[in-house]
């Protein structure tokens, strides 16, 4: 028996027994019209906020390097004048947000989870945040991250293990984890995050949330160590409604010099007129051909969230793709430690500093310092001829899809899960092998929620998107999200 992510009101389904006072069961989108409206006032909606982080946080930890609460108000009130003075105001005015802990933001702590920087407080925003600030979110503190963002679990030594919303024995995924969690138990209405390997994606689907990967270059990240090269990761948004990523989306994107390979800033805001894609045409690519081994019950879970929306119009297609999976996989490995190795080298070199690090680091390093400049090039090319069959696939397709994890939420005592299905797993992300096709075409990928197991276990899907198709995949989540809401409980 499946049980859907929507209740009957459209809504995203909430833990059970947590159910959030009715102003932070809103989304973002609806927040900010009430806002502008005068229906709300931002010191209203941040009190709220800070009230449910107080509540729930102590369990969850998914708020960490909080704010002082009066410092926090006394930007609510500020908003809230200039609201009533009739200044211009950003698209995010007077929301509450928590930044993800691997992304620095000007004096407020930013520890990437690493004892290393434990009271480490930066001068500066890192790009993404300074649009947000400058859109009007008010930062109350941060999201709880692994350290350094390896691995999807969200544990590190600086702030502890972050719980998952839906059952708190449970992982939250990761590295978005804390992001995740604080969207779904209404601590925030809005949050970011960022994917190398579903970074964004899989922690949506533990917490029953959106996270968008967007593509390639849509969001910049400045400073960045290597802006040429060093693609694979991304900031995205996060969200309780597909229009609150889209709205977040226009904040976080759009073309900086710093940035030589970002996009040109879009001309129209992307949630400006989301109306739902009509008849998508998705192509349903379940285990790759038997490729991934998943534990019980996700791939009947996620095809049936699927099917169940062909009478609503979608064109569904089970698609085999011959391709060696075992070289594109070699092909994440390779180039995923050749970026970790060039970015967390100098603090391997010293032995102080080495004897901090997790051992997924040290693996990560000690990997890519073994690299040879051919292991480099034939992983990229690998990664080259994939994109072109994903660019064929494209000619028919509007959207690929399949599971976002291969497991379900795990204990929360576990590292990583050492098997799936049988089927021993030789590194920390092996398991997490299905979000390689998004990461390595630079594709947009959406996380939607698909529903729970039986036991109340979260799983989520993902909807992979054309090239640079941001706006065509939101409108296509859109459909899910109106579609999917509509089917009986």
């Amino acid at each position: 028996m499946r049980r859907p992510a929507f209740g009957r009101d459209g809504r995203l389904v909430p833990p059970a027994g947590l159910d959030a006072p009715d102003l932070l069961q809103q989304d973002g989108v609806t927040l900010q019209r009430r806002l502008r409206a005068g229906e709300i006032s931002s010191a209203e909606l941040a009190s709220a906020c800070l009230d449910r982080i107080e509540a729930v946080n102590p369990t969850y930890n998914a708020v960490v390097s909080l704010r002082p609460r009066e410092e926090i108000l006394a930007e609510a009130r500020a908003a809230d004048a200039a609201r009533a003075d009739g200044r211009d105001l950003g698209a995010l005015h007077g929301l509450p947000i928590a930044i993800k802990d691997l992304a620095a933001t000007a004096g407020l702590t930013t520890t990437w989870g690493s004892p290393l920087f434990a009271d480490h407080v930066p001068a500066e925003d890192d790009l993404h945040v300074a649009r947000l600030r400058r859109a009007g979110a008010i930062i109350v503190g941060k999201t709880n991250v692994p350290e350094y963002g390896l691995g999807s679990h969200t544990y590190n030594p600086v702030f502890g293990v972050t719980r998952n919303a839906y059952r708190p024995d449970l992982s939250a995924g990761g590295s978005s984890g804390g992001a995740a969690v604080a969207l779904a138990l209404g601590m925030l209405p809005i949050a970011d995050g960022s994917d190398f390997g579903g970074s964004l994606r899989n922690p949506g689907a533990w917490n029953n949330v959106f996270g968008l990967r967007p593509s390639q270059g849509r969001v910049p990240t400045v400073p960045a160590q290597d802006p040429f090269y060093t693609q694979l990761s991304t900031n995205g948004p996060m969200g309780k409604t597909v229009a609150d990523v889209a709205a977040m989306l226009t904040v976080m994107s759009g073309y900086d010099p710093r940035a030589p390979l970002s996009l040109e800033t879009e001309a129209e805001p992307f949630e400006a007129n989301l109306v739902p894609a009509s008849s998508p045409r998705v192509a349903w690519l379940a285990d790759l051909d038997g490729r991934l081994p998943f534990e019980g019950g996700i791939l009947d879970l996620c095809a049936t969230a699927l099917r169940e929306l062909e009478p609503a119009g979608w064109q569904v297609e089970d698609v085999s793709i011959p391709f060696p999976w075992a070289e594109l996989w070699r092909s994440f490995v390779v180039l995923r430690q050749w970026a970790m190795s060039n970015r967390y080298g100098p603090d391997y070199a010293d032995p102080a500093r080495r004897a901090h690090l997790k051992p997924e680091i040290v693996w990560e390093v000690e990997g890519g310092n073994r690299l040879s400049a051919e292991e480099v090039a034939a992983a990229a090319k690998v990664r080259a001829t994939f994109y072109q069959v994903a660019v064929k696939l494209f000619e028919r397709f509007d959207a690929l899809a399949l599971p976002t994890a291969q497991v379900f939420p795990f204990p929360i005592e576990w590292h990583w899960p050492r098997e799936v299905a049988g089927v021993a797993m030789d590194s920390y992300h092996r398991w997490m092998e299905v979000v390689v096709i998004g990461t390595l075409t630079g594709c947009p990928v959406l996380n939607v929620p698909a529903g729970f197991d039986e036991s109340g276990r979260p799983m989520g899907m993902q909807l992979i998107g054309r090239p640079r198709a941001d706006r065509a995949l939101l409108a296509i989540g859109a459909a899910y999200e109106r579609d999917a809401a509509r089917l009986p409980d």
